[in-house]
């Protein structure tokens, strides 16, 4: 029996290692293939001229919104949309540019501007989360190791079930974000699709649709690396507890 279960938790290391790695490969994998086609998106001049800024402010009074700023922030792939100072934060390369990538990624975070204003719910909790969350990370950061060797030495599963618990919550998180994300790229697409001023041309709106795409896949292999490693120091927990 005891041979058993030693087995049943190698085979349980091991698959949640293999996942971890699997996953990591494939994140390797769409974080290179987004960046490829935001760079090859940013070398094609929007028909219409307009700017990364252009193209957020526009959105934001097509949507009614008018107590939202654009701003640039340093960096690169740092956009983001910030529901505490109303902002849209765009980087000097979506900022400045007049390429149909910028536009993409200027819509999809006026995307979120238009969630915080009509109160989306998956926003809404996704906002409730962060605090907590930032705390969990704080967390993770020393109890899984720690945890574990103290699982090991001691017989002591106390501080590594704090550690997976607070990993559960991030996992949580992760998950909670792709609706967020998969709608505010909904809203810009569908914003862009109807403004013809924007993008003049099918062909820019399904490279925007391409981009956008990429940068949502992101997010899918972040909330999949975070529950693979839920797995495994969770099936580490429960497997030597006993």
């Amino acid at each position: 029996m005891e041979h058993l279960t030693l087995i049943t938790a190698f085979i349980s290391y091991n698959s949640a290692l293999l996942l971890m790695i699997v996953i990591a490969i494939a994140s390797f994998i769409v974080q290179w293939r987004f960046k490829s086609k935001f760079k090859q998106y940013s070398e094609i001049a929007l028909t219409s001229g307009l700017s990364g800024r252009d193209v957020a402010e526009k959105m934001l009074l097509d949507s009614g919104i008018y107590d939202v700023k654009v701003i640039s922030v340093e960096g690169q792939l740092t956009d983001h949309y910030n529901p505490e100072t109303r902002t849209v934060n765009l980087s000097p390369d979506v900022y400045n540019s007049r390429s149909v990538a910028a536009a993409a990624v200027a819509a999809h975070e006026c995307g979120h501007a238009v969630q915080h204003a009509k109160a989306y719910s998956w926003l809404s909790l996704r906002s409730t989360l962060v605090p907590v969350v930032s705390a969990a990370s704080t967390l993770t950061q020393w109890t899984l190791m720690i945890g574990i060797m103290l699982l090991i030495f001691m017989h002591n599963p106390v501080v590594l079930a704090i550690g997976v618990g607070a990993l559960a919550l991030i996992t949580l998180f992760s998950f909670v974000t792709l609706p967020v994300e998969f709608d505010a790229s909904r809203r810009a697409l569908a914003w862009l699709n109807n403004n013809y001023t924007i993008m003049q041309t099918r062909e820019e709106h399904e490279q925007a649709k391409n981009a956008l795409w990429w940068a949502a896949m992101t997010y899918v292999v972040a909330a999949l690396s975070a529950l693979a490693a839920l797995l495994y120091y969770a099936s580490f927990l429960f497997n030597r507890r006993d």
